[in-house]
């Protein structure tokens, strides 16, 4: 129990650790344009987002893949840029709820880059350690609570932005994605002076 504890609260506050918000801000765009009546397909997504994040995790844990961490720090503000502009131009349209099946697919790829970024704070822990398995599902408890806890947080402001402030939801998401794309320029630009690009 001890151990479960350890690597629960390690997967919890990593995603919730202020001075790593990447994570976070992936999870306020992927979650801004739903309201609570729309919970099952949010649920969905961040279910599919954690799928994909668990895979690349496994990979890494396992050594069977490895990836440059240098890319990845580059990939995974490109994956918020994304979302962030595709709330933008999709907001308050029906199209999107037709594309959906493009939208599960994309998340669950972008689950995988922000595995990879998990892939090495776990591989550091479970370093001396020669079984993964059981300390790879406790970690991905700790990031998929805190998952819905940055979910439920979102869904509770947007509540009240649109519904105490009068904001319409195609404004709301406007206005919170472009807000999160001003934040995750500058880690895009450090991204890319690493890159040497």
């Amino acid at each position: 129990m001890d151990s479960f504890w350890f690597y629960f609260k390690e997967g919890l506050l990593h995603v919730l650790d202020w001075n790593a918000y990447d994570h976070i801000l992936f999870i306020i765009v992927l979650t801004v344009p739903y309201t609570f009546s729309s919970w099952k397909r949010l649920l969905s997504l961040v279910t599919i987002f954690t799928v994909g994040h668990t895979i690349s995790l496994s990979l890494s844990a396992y050594e069977v893949v490895k990836i440059n961490t240098t890319i990845i720090e580059f990939l995974i503000p490109v994956t918020i840029l994304i979302t962030a502009f595709y709330n933008i131009f999709t907001a308050g349209k029906k199209g999107r709820k037709e594309q959906i099946g493009v939208y599960f697919i994309s998340t669950l790829f972008f689950g995988l880059i922000h595995g990879f970024g998990f892939s090495t704070y776990f591989k550091m822990m479970t370093a001396s350690s020669d079984h993964k398995f059981v300390p790879l599902l406790e970690y991905t408890l700790g990031i998929e609570a805190s998952q819905v806890i940055i979910v439920l947080l979102v869904l509770i402001v947007s509540f009240l932005g649109q519904f105490v402030f009068r904001f319409s939801l195609r404004d709301w998401v406007m206005v919170v994605s472009a807000i999160v794309i001003g934040v995750a320029i500058p880690i895009f630009r450090n991204a890319l002076i690493a890159l040497n690009i």
